[in-house]
């Protein structure tokens, strides 16, 4: 393989605080193609230069040059380097292109970068909740709970769609029903602020779990165990246990009503889509009418709500494939 062919590959991340991707890509036109793609446990590497170096390793990537670099990384990112949020890793992404030679190296917050891919996702990757009616002229949103909780604004501006990056899943919870009231008291007691992030991720169910749980667990979900949230969540959608079944009803309720905040603070008329790991594996909780109700229940827009397109993105490489498309952009 040619030096000037090798040259044209990006390289993408997508750190995230439980599990790292990072991929190598052709910038084919408006979709980069994969051409090899490495899933890492983030805390077995100390840093991501070093998680880098053993990508790079690969006999898949043959030793590619880099044209464009970037990651999405799981925390506010300030000029060219950010501190993550859930993991204690510092990143610099001029440190990264003077050690591995990039030309060019850019760090994106890890839900801009999966809004980024939101253009150029496929029908067959989305689920829709919601058909809704998508105004061309408007802007869009992206909601993904995991290991935590991210929102990402789509603005429309000069017929583009401009990806924004928020820290809104550390806002204040807004408990609705009494239900909710009882786990922010609880919550508050326990940690003294409550964020959406402490309901809505996957240690949010793990916080609720103990407030819903009416009865002995019959399931075997024990909280300590990093599979907890999982467990839970398939506990309730086998029916096996009634306060794991309360447990995501309440969780799939709560999610849907950050999901509608977020579609009112961006007025969302184009569309909502809602990523991470957690949606695509509880889609029949997603379907049982909590999530979209509570999403509705916005007075007085009520209409507007109605008619906003609602999409869980399947494509479980969404993050990092929009990280290359903004490689292939710099």
């Amino acid at each position: 393989m040619s030096t000037a062919k090798t040259a044209r590959h990006l390289l993408a991340g997508d750190i995230g605080g439980t599990k790292t991707l990072l991929g190598l890509f052709d910038p084919a036109p408006a979709r980069p193609r994969p051409i090899a793609v490495r899933q890492f446990h983030t805390l077995e590497h100390s840093d991501l230069p070093s998680m880098v170096e053993r990508f790079l390793a690969d006999p898949a990537t043959g030793a590619a040059a880099v044209a464009a670099a970037c990651f999405g990384v799981a925390g506010p990112v300030f000029g060219e380097s950010a501190r993550l949020t859930n993991v204690p890793w510092k990143v610099d992404a001029q440190a990264v292109g003077q050690r591995f030679g990039f030309a060019r190296v850019h760090l994106l917050n890890d839900l801009e970068s999966m809004a980024y891919s939101v253009p150029v996702l496929h029908p067959a990757e989305l689920h829709t909740l919601q058909e809704g009616h998508a105004r061309e002229d408007g802007n869009l949103a992206l909601i993904a709970a995991g290991t935590g909780l991210g929102e990402a604004l789509l603005h429309r501006f000069s017929g583009r769609i401009v990806p924004s990056p928020s820290e809104a899943g550390h806002a204040d919870f807004a408990a609705r029903t009494e239900r909710e009231v009882a786990v922010l008291r609880e919550l508050t007691r326990r940690f003294g602020r409550v964020d959406v992030e402490r309901v809505v991720s996957g240690p949010g169910l793990v916080n609720i779990f103990p407030l819903a749980h009416r009865e002995p667990c019959t399931s075997g979900v024990h909280l300590d165990d990093a599979d907890a949230p999982a467990a839970i969540s398939v506990a309730a959608l086998d029916r096996r246990c009634a306060g794991c079944v309360e447990t995501l009803d309440l969780f799939a309720e709560a999610y849907g009503a950050e999901a509608g905040n977020l579609a009112l603070r961006a007025v969302a008329t184009g569309g909502v889509f809602v990523g991470g790991g957690i949606a695509p594996k509880i889609l029949p909780a997603l379907e049982a009418g909590g999530f979209m109700r509570a999403f509705r229940a916005k007075a007085p827009l009520e209409a507007m709500m109605a008619k906003t397109p609602v999409h869980v993105i399947l494509n479980a490489e969404a993050g990092l494939l929009g990280a290359a498309v903004f490689a292939s952009q710099m």
